[in-house]
């Protein structure tokens, strides 16, 4: 009996924890972890987002490196500078470049396969010391990363690869990114948790762009880890389509599912910024379902909705300023002779709980870490 008396403390201990959880907000009506279709990934999912909440964290990436090299210049060729990841990133870099004086340019890539064609190839014909792969695959350029391999051009991407670190095909010096599988698995975790394992989920991604669809391949598989949550709809959309296509896709999914659609995954923050308007013209509440939760990239307006509770409850923010010292840090060594630092960024979860007055996400002392590795 004692026994059989502990054991229900404890499970209720987890239900306590669960509930009283920063993002967790509010359980799936009548619901608890003790009937959840699956507590035990509800306690993971629960345990994960907490951690991954977390705003007071150590500098955890590198302290030591060469000096910086002077007199480079870098191009950054990016996507399209409308994806706002791609531009706060290439506003890191540029901010870094400036520290190291080294000259700086982006080239817009449009978001066409043409266009991201012909930057890169004025990129390499500019013979700059370095280039970013800005948010773009570099596999569908295969020709001007060849050019820039055969120039001795060190690339350096940022989500440009599935993967973090050096790529030999296509040749990068590295790829500077979070873990797409860390990514992927706290947004699904937010709404497990969140939902108490009971939810009817969409999620909306680019299946043109590898890295997005990687990624929200591997957001239903979480999800689908638990057998309460039900995938209603899998919305492949174009990014650079968003603003045209949301609004017909919100009224279409509302009118098939109704209440049953009570969560929303978006591989970009832009997804939920486009859907909006159309669930403030259904007569949704922005504070109410359905819940969404965006996998990336973290945007300015992204935090705004969080924080005004306006149709998005929480994102998984890059480091975007962090990432753009990464990247010259990255480029620096290669500068140098040096093999790429190896650091990966640690996953990040904003939720209107701990969002308050920040527009942006970045780890505290990258900054000043940085720039006492460049100084020597």
């Amino acid at each position: 009996m004692n026994l059989i008396r502990g054991a229900l403390a404890l499970a209720l201990a987890a239900v306590v924890a669960g509930g009283c959880s920063r993002g967790s907000e509010q359980a799936a009506p009548g619901r608890t972890a003790l009937t959840s279709p699956c507590p035990a990934v509800v306690r993971t999912a629960t345990r994960a987002v907490a951690r991954a909440e977390a705003t007071n964290v150590a500098w955890d990436g590198p302290t030591s490196g060469p000096r910086a090299v002077p007199g480079k210049s870098i191009v950054f060729v990016a996507s399209t500078m409308t994806n706002p990841g791609v531009a706060g990133t290439a506003n890191g870099v540029r901010e870094a470049a400036r520290f190291v004086r080294w000259s700086f340019r982006v080239i817009d890539g449009q978001g066409t396969p043409a266009g991201i064609r012909a930057a890169l190839g004025e990129a390499v014909a500019l013979r700059p010391s370095g280039i970013v792969i800005g948010g773009f695959d570099p596999n569908s350029v295969a020709l001007q990363v060849k050019q820039a391999n055969d120039a001795g051009i060190p690339l350096v991407g940022w989500h440009a690869t599935n993967s973090p670190g050096p790529s030999g095909h296509p040749k990068l010096f590295t790829n500077v990114t979070t873990r797409v599988e860390d990514v992927a698995r706290i947004s699904a975790y937010w709404v497990i948790a969140r939902s108490d394992g009971d939810a009817g989920v969409v999620i909306f991604t680019d299946s043109s762009i590898p890295f997005a669809e990687n990624k929200s391949q591997l957001i239903k598989e979480t999800l689908l880890s638990c057998s309460g949550v039900k995938l209603l709809s899998y919305e492949n959309i174009p990014l650079p389509d968003a603003g045209s296509r949301m609004p017909q896709a919100i009224s279409s999914l509302l009118a098939r599912f109704g209440d049953r659609w009570t969560h929303s995954v978006a591989i970009n923050d832009v997804y939920l910024a486009d859907a909006a308007p159309a669930l403030r013209a259904a007569g949704r509440p922005g504070g109410g379902p359905p819940y969404s939760v965006g996998a990336g990239d973290g945007d300015p307006s992204a935090f705004e909705r969080i924080r005004d509770r306006r149709f998005q409850q929480a994102t998984v923010p890059e480091p975007l300023n962090a990432q753009g010292s990464q990247i010259v840090d990255e480029l620096n060594r290669a500068f140098a002779g040096r093999p790429p630092s190896g650091y990966v960024p640690p996953v990040h979860l904003t939720t209107a709980e701990n969002v308050n007055g920040a527009t942006s996400w970045d780890p505290p002392g990258f900054r000043a870490a940085y720039q006492r590795i460049w100084r020597g």
